[in-house]
């Protein structure tokens, strides 16, 4: 592990990090794996098509590596090699044990809904920080399109499917999620009638996207409350797609070269889907110096970011626009270290339910470094600038905390000691070695 990112005491305590200041600006050019949205639901659908598909660029973080484990214990054959993944397709048959999800919320509900049609009986449990995880929001519209779906007590994991024919429904996200909205979509492929999603605000819409391109019968509308999403049944084709970089991994990379005077980095052949760069408009917004090259958009969006620190200023993120940044929350909330002025976030509730309670974890760890930083029942308000002072902050094993804390370090006065950091390749497989090579 090289200069900026060692571990701390290997032998005492092997569950820390140490990243040290910044030596020198952030500079060049850098890729990062897969995106692990799209990587999800790409092996779904091959998993659920006629014939055998490849899928090249995908995610090899430990959460996509749960949804191709699922899979083969659904009985889809999986072979993986040249760089390429080849899903042999077929759809899913009964598995004779229960599905372990890890810790990957998006494995268990976008499964969840393709399994709903399913005809056989599945139980989708995995590590107990999944099992605190609310899956009633997903279980529901499941139960009114016909499947059998049992949750544990006050909705947690294990989620228990029992599949059966289903009818297509008109639903209403009272939560904004792209999961749930993934999952009915997802169950709407074999459902009679026509399956509608409507969202009051927009989510990512990775599914939405591989469904067109796929060929499904799909048509949007606007309705009353929102966006409306509809599907009709369709038997997907075999397809060959690659996949772009993770805009959410690209972001620690980016937050860090915003923070580091001097910097100017660029990330190559990154995924540009409006819906999940929220977090560089807000970047733009503080003052950031972004510069966005499209390259191609087949079916997503691909291209270039590149960004140059430049003074930061506060901002306020409302709820509207937390559905396209919030994985990235965390690392907004340490570049707001740095901005002149308060930055202010609303309507974030669904970050204390993640892996941990995000707002909670984050405050605590920018106050032990010495951040002005306030919890907010919905959000958090971080007032610069306030210089890090390094030191100690515990990143709950989560992975999203671990990388805003890393970034922390680069831009502190002094080391910062990231506890809990081991979750990182559920995300960003090589983050440390990359943030090392760059700093």
């Amino acid at each position: 592990m090289s200069g900026a990112a060692r571990r701390a005491g290997e032998a005492a305590d092997a569950g820390a990090i140490t990243v040290e200041p910044a030596s020198r600006p952030l500079r060049g050019a850098v890729r990062v794996p897969g995106d692990k949205s799209i990587s999800h639901r790409a092996a779904i659908l091959a998993g659920l098509a006629a014939g055998p598909s490849v899928i090249r660029g995908f995610s090899p973080a430990g959460d996509c590596t749960s949804t191709l484990g699922v899979l083969r214990a659904l009985g889809v054959g999986i072979d993986e090699r040249d760089g390429e993944l080849r899903i042999a397709g077929g759809g899913l048959r009964a598995p004779r044990t229960d599905l372990d999800c890890g810790r990957s919320g998006t494995t268990m509900r976008l499964l969840a809904g393709a399994l709903a049609p399913g005809g056989f009986r599945s139980t989708l449990t995995g590590h107990p920080q999944l099992l605190r995880r609310p899956m009633e929001r997903v279980a529901e519209p499941l139960r009114l399109m016909g499947a059998r779906v049992e949750t544990s007590a006050e909705g947690r994991p294990p989620l228990v499917v029992d599949g059966a024919p289903l009818a297509g429904i008109r639903h209403l996200l009272p939560v904004a999620s792209a999961q749930v909205k993934s999952a009915v979509l997802l169950a709407g492929l074999d459902a009679g009638g026509e399956t509608a999603v409507i969202e009051p605000v927009p989510t990512r819409d990775h599914t939405e996207r591989l469904l067109a391109w796929l060929g499904a019968p799909m048509e949007r509308r606007e309705a009353p409350d929102g966006e409306e999403i509809a599907i009709r049944r369709f038997a997907l084709p075999a397809f060959r797609l690659d996949v772009p970089g993770d805009p959410s991994s690209a972001a620690a990379l980016l937050a860090a070269a915003s923070m580091v005077p001097g910097s100017d980095l660029t990330i190559d052949g990154v995924g540009l889907n409006p819906a999940r760069i929220g977090f560089l408009g807000a970047l733009a917004r503080m003052g950031a110096d972004v510069e966005i090259i499209a390259d191609e958009e087949d079916p997503e969006p691909i291209g270039s970011v590149r960004i140059r620190h430049a003074p930061l200023r506060g901002i306020a993120i409302g709820a509207a626009e937390v559905p396209g940044m919030v994985d990235e929350l965390p690392l907004l909330g340490v570049v707001a270290t740095a901005a002149d002025g308060p930055t202010e976030v609303r309507g974030a509730e669904e970050l204390r339910v993640k892996e941990t309670d995000r707002v909670a974890g984050l405050v605590a760890g920018l106050r032990a470094l010495g951040a002005e930083a306030e919890e907010l029942p919905d959000g958090f308000v971080v007032t610069g600038v306030s210089p890090l002072a390094g030191g100690s902050c515990d990143a709950l094993g989560d992975h999203r905390l671990s990388m805003a804390f890393a970034v922390a370090g680069l831009a502190a006065a002094g080391a910062v000691r990231v506890l809990g950091p081991d979750r990182v390749d559920d995300s960003f497989p090589g983050f440390w070695a990359v943030l090392g090579s760059l700093a």
